[in-house]
């Protein structure tokens, strides 16, 4: 098994692949992906563009057909139709008709799916309160904002209260409150018990509502895990001082490694219960003190680390 597989955690996972491969011709698409999601988990699949990330996804939809190795959801083969009907989905680019209103789009897409008439009266209520635009259900398309048409797309892949949602890049076309009301959405569907497969690049997004991340990079996944394992627990203290830099290298150098920006300076290795002995010490030097934190990677920093990488 590889490294990079997430630990198993339940018996019947919303998500498996081994290998999944796509090639375009002598193009790899997808390389080996290999990952677990689990019921009720808001899992984040993160990578450059390029990286492969919506292929996967279409992959695990049954609308592109794999190179090689296999996907399940729900414990059945991509593309089983009952397993499909529990699946909701908004892609990256989508458009609808602009005579169409908010509601016919919605009924239409009820209708696909097999909803009877009270239920898809309900359905679309539901859906439209979820998107915000429960005052817009009558306005036609054309008149919508490209953000709006974005929380459009988000109340058809949430018909019918589907297990599994995949969102591809939901807040691209959103200002900072339609993504924090999609951020609130996901909340809602993760209380819910629905698996969220959330498709982005915007890593201050997938921080906040994620259970666990992927990062793929060329087609494959090369880092795995929860938020904290995947941008690292390793501790630091950053600190501004003023004093005899001979004094304080002697002090602080017992703490671990020391690296210095100007006034500024980052020991690696000290745990935040270690901080007020880093502090005690300095103090009794005549150290002065004028900025103290603990510091970790962020979410940011890992990605970074790992994209274009060797895999």
């Amino acid at each position: 098994m590889n490294w990079w597989l997430l630990q198993t955690r339940s018996a019947d996972p919303a998500i498996l692949t081994e290998g999944l491969a796509k090639r375009y011709g002598s193009a790899v698409a997808v390389r080996g992906l290999t990952l677990r999601v689990d019921r009720g988990d808001v899992f984040g699949f993160l990578g450059p563009n390029g990286a492969g990330k919506t292929t996967a996804v279409k992959m695990l939809l049954g609308l592109v057909h794999p190179s090689g190795g296999r996907a399940e959801l729900f414990g059945k083969p991509v593309g089983d139709r009952a397993t499909r009907a529990r699946i909701g989905y908004l892609p990256e680019l989508f458009r609808y008709q602009e005579w169409a209103s908010a509601n016919d789009v919605l009924r239409y897409h009820a209708r696909l799916i097999g909803m009877d008439g009270q239920t898809t009266k309900n359905e679309i209520a539901r859906t439209l309160d979820l998107a915000s635009l429960s005052a817009r259900g009558s306005d036609r398309v054309g008149t919508f904002s490209k953000g709006m048409q974005q929380r459009l797309g988000l109340a058809v892949a949430l018909l019918g209260a589907p297990e599994l949602v995949f969102l591809d890049e939901p807040t691209s076309a959103l200002d900072p409150i339609g993504r924090r009301d999609v951020r609130e959405i996901i909340r809602h569907l993760k209380n819910q018990g629905t698996t969220v497969f959330l498709n982005s690049h915007l890593l201050t997004e997938v921080a906040e509502v994620c259970d666990r991340v992927a990062i793929v990079d060329r087609g494959a996944v090369v880092l795995a895990g929860t938020i904290d394992e995947v941008a690292g627990t390793a501790p630091a203290v950053r600190m501004r001082l003023v004093g005899n830099t001979i004094v304080i290298d002697a002090v602080l150098a017992p703490f671990g490694a020391i690296a210095r920006d100007g006034e500024w300076i980052t020991i690696a290795g000290v745990l935040p219960e270690r901080i007020p002995l880093v502090v005690e010490a300095l103090v009794a030097a005549g150290i002065r003190i004028y900025h103290i934190e603990p510091k970790v990677a962020s979410l940011e920093e890992r990605f970074l680390a790992s994209v274009g990488a060797k895999v």
